[in-house]
């Protein structure tokens, strides 16, 4: 196994962690600005419809993505100039 691929895993959990946060802070400050409640519905909240539920589920699965692409990437660049190889 590679050097680059052995450091990078456990940067890789440590960091993965701390996106999941960052994008869940993200998403209340989204779903705020777009003038919601102040927390996004739960799939089980019987007061709020199927849109608004449904809303809330596609926007923060899209936040989630791109941050985590996002640190993944970075994650990988930095073990490349860390290490001089990209963790496959």
């Amino acid at each position: 196994m590679k050097i680059s691929k052995i450091l990078y895993k456990p940067v890789g959990f440590g960091v993965g962690a701390l996106s999941g946060m960052a994008a869940s802070a993200v998403f209340g400050q989204v779903w705020k600005r777009l003038g919601r409640d102040d927390e996004a519905p739960s799939p089980t909240d019987e007061q709020r419809g199927w849109g608004e539920v449904l809303l809330a589920a596609a926007l923060q699965g899209a936040i989630f993505a791109v941050v985590k692409a996002s640190v993944e990437r970075g994650g990988a660049t930095a073990t490349r100039r860390f290490t001089g190889a990209w963790p496959d």
